[in-house]
């Protein structure tokens, strides 16, 4: 959600980026409905104050036994009874409109953000591994299924397509995978563990801007709760509505959970096994913090979700996405993109994105110094440290051998048993 105030003062930045998004002209109707909006609350208060006034000087007409004054100004306080009956009605429209409009509309990029459309604006701000040097380039579908570990037919007959049924050693890796991406972010990074709920309502999407705008983008229930695409959803709701004291940020937030999205506006892409799902496992890191320490705060997410694929030793690039390929609330994504051998490019295993205080807007989430007695709106980030599946893929193409085996990563080994192949002895 945006301020109105800072439309209204410098209303350029937002109408450029805005126009860049195809809502040309979102600027100058903001501010016309707000002073629409203004209008109509004077109108209100300066009817409500001559009725205040006009009911006073009822007492005054009777006691000075003037009955012809006082039916005059009784007269005339029903009419403004009835003329305020409108005002407010037209009041609430109009603020219904302006807090519509400002709802659609996305968040404007930091300064530093490069200009662009789409991905190919995006810059690489840095590199690390080394690719795999062997010409061994199986993807993660025939090296699961060869290995018995990926069944996507089972999957289908009971849920569709974009779902899998992970078996044996694969189903393993995977779940030591999740647990050594959040052992790492609690133990080293001072996460705060979370179970939070996988159901939310209306008021949680809207918070971190799912809704309205990607509806159709996720998975509801038939009383009108959402599945949660993401533990951003719940983690960053965990202060909705709450004036949190500045000396306990920033929080540090994570959670592994399951995550459900339609992908309605994906169709026909990465059909082939499991980059793309409607269910899969991811942890999600989130931080509140104050507003001068929320730039800091992102890159020491970038950099606490970077450790993941530094310890698992895969290779990856860390990209500075451009004002177009940006999502709807964040002003500053950073994306770390791993090395597929498959495909033979990097694919996007991790966003990390700074909302400022976007999403704070949404939800009513403030803070407050000791001793002071204003508030303001904290920052809010988001991060994957990292999405498991697409870890999993990573580890699989990245680690295999010309026996069809994968090696376990040494980080994982202590997770797998001491297992040092999928699909091999101990």
């Amino acid at each position: 959600m945006h301020d109105i105030r800072a439309i209204r003062e410098n209303p350029d930045p937002f109408e450029r980026h805005w126009a860049s998004k195809g809502r040309s002209g979102a600027a100058v109707e903001a501010i016309a409905l707000s002073d629409a909006l203004r209008a109509a609350q004077h109108a209100v208060q300066t009817a409500q104050a001559r009725r205040n006034e006009a009911s006073k000087l009822i007492g005054q007409a009777k006691a000075q036994k003037d009955e012809a004054r006082a039916a005059e100004l009784m007269a005339e306080v029903e009419a403004l009874k009835i003329a305020m009956a409108d005002q407010e009605a037209e009041e609430g429209q109009v603020k219904t409109a302006l807090d519509t409009l400002l709802a659609s509309l996305p968040n404007i990029p930091a300064p530093d953000v490069p200009a662009g459309e789409d991905e190919h604006g995006n810059v690489e701000v840095r590199t690390s591994g080394a690719k795999p040097q062997s010409n061994l380039t199986r993807d993660h579908v025939d090296l699961g299924e060869a290995l018995g570990g990926m069944d996507f037919e089972a999957a289908a007959r009971m849920s569709g397509a974009r779902f899998v049924v992970l078996k044996g050693e694969i189903a393993r890796l995977e779940r030591a995978i999740g647990q050594y991406m959040l052992d790492l972010q609690t133990n080293e990074h001072g996460y705060m563990e979370i179970a939070p709920p996988l159901i939310v309502r209306d008021e949680a999407m809207f918070g971190t801007g799912q809704l309205p705008k990607f509806a159709d983008d996720q998975f509801h229930t038939e009383d009108g709760r959402w599945l949660i695409p993401t533990a951003e959803v719940s983690l960053t709701n965990l202060v909705r509505e709450q004036i949190l004291d500045e000396g306990e940020l920033p929080l540090r937030l994570t959670a592994l959970t399951p995550c459900f999205r339609l992908e309605a506006g994906a169709s026909g892409r990465d059909t082939r096994g499991i980059i793309r799902q409607h269910q899969f496992q991811k942890v999600e890191l989130v931080s509140i913090t104050a507003p001068e320490e929320s730039e800091n705060e992102h890159e020491r997410m970038v950099a606490c979700a970077e450790t993941v694929l530094k310890r698992l030793e895969l290779p990856f690039r860390t990209m500075l996405l451009c004002s177009g390929d940006m999502g709807f609330s964040a002003k500053k994504t950073y994306d770390l993109e791993v090395w597929l051998p498959s495909q033979g490019s990097y694919r996007e295993i991790s966003s990390c994105s700074n909302c400022g205080d976007f999403q704070a807007r949404r939800m009513d989430a403030r803070s407050k110094k000791a001793g002071e007695k204003g508030t303001r709106y904290v920052h809010t980030l988001n991060g994957s440290g990292l999405a498991v599946g697409r870890t999993l893929v990573a580890v699989m193409e990245n680690y295999q051998d010309g026996q069809g085996r994968i090696a376990v990563p040494e980080v994982l080994k202590p997770y797998m048993g001491g297992l040092t192949h999928v699909g091999g002895d101990r």
